[in-house]
């Protein structure tokens, strides 16, 4: 379920598979309701409309907005991965919003896939699908439980796996982010799920200047894929060349 103008009008650019668009009674008249219900018209959706109170039962949010779209799940499966040059891999990512807004960070920097391993959150989850601003659309989204199995599926493809670390590992500026990589992000106050340590190629982390204990698993997405984007753009920074990656030897823990 998508609730929102917002949404629907991702969705319809996106040409995703809309079952079904309702609009409550506020929202019947509304300009800018009608303007998107026209278009899902033209393209053949089905939009109703609902008797009063009927999209409060049915709506995640405490004060609903006046439109709720569902739209067909479409994750894919891991065998897709292949060829990616830049993945995500979320490990126990609990909170809906922080998955949201590592999915929308994936899409603004043009990561290839994000894949939602063992223990994360549902990415359909309303306040995920909310949180993402319409991203979940755009990035490849893959849902698959066997974290194991897509970390060696992905060494296997010869992508660099590179699990994120609050002090540990190397400065993420001084990797060579070039080459095809897969960043594993780990719980938001566990860190990286036990037993992974055999899958990884190394540990990357954000130096702090503040007194932060660590960032938000979201923006931390945000920093390292948009520092993948900078380096894909224009090379490395001055810290990379000759930089090497510290061995993976036990684990740390990560946020």
């Amino acid at each position: 379920m998508a609730e929102g103008l917002e949404l629907l009008r991702s969705a319809l650019d996106a040409s995703v598979a809309v079952e079904a668009v309702y609009v409550a009674a506020e929202g019947v008249g509304d300009p800018a309701v009608g303007a998107l219900t026209d278009r899902a018209l033209e393209a053949g959706l089905r939009v109703f409309e609902l008797e009063p109170g009927v999209l409060a039962k049915l709506a995640d949010t405490v004060t609903p907005q006046p439109v709720l779209t569902v739209v067909a799940m479409a994750d894919r499966p891991r065998a897709e991965l292949a060829g990616a040059s830049l993945v995500v891999v979320c490990a126990e990512v609990r909170d809906p919003g922080n998955l949201g807004t590592v999915l929308r960070s994936a899409d603004a920097s043009g990561v290839d896939a994000v894949v939602c391993a063992a223990g994360t959150v549902d990415p359909y989850n309303p306040k995920t699908v909310r949180s993402s601003a319409g991203s979940i659309f755009h990035v490849p989204l893959v849902v698959d439980d066997d974290t194991a199995g897509v970390l060696d599926d992905l060494g296997r493809a010869g992508v660099t796996r590179l699990g994120t670390d609050v002090r540990s590992g190397a400065d993420y500026a001084a990797v060579d982010w070039r080459v095809p990589t897969a960043v594993v992000l780990g719980n938001e106050s566990a860190g990286l799920p036990p037993g992974l340590e055999s899958r990884l190629d190394g540990l990357v982390h954000i130096p702090m200047a503040g007194r932060a204990e660590s960032l938000n698993v979201g923006v931390a997405a945000a920093v390292l894929c948009f520092e993948a984007l900078r380096q894909r753009r224009v090379g490395p920074g001055p810290a990379t060349p000759g930089s090497t990656m510290p061995p993976m030897t036990a684990r740390e823990d990560t946020r």
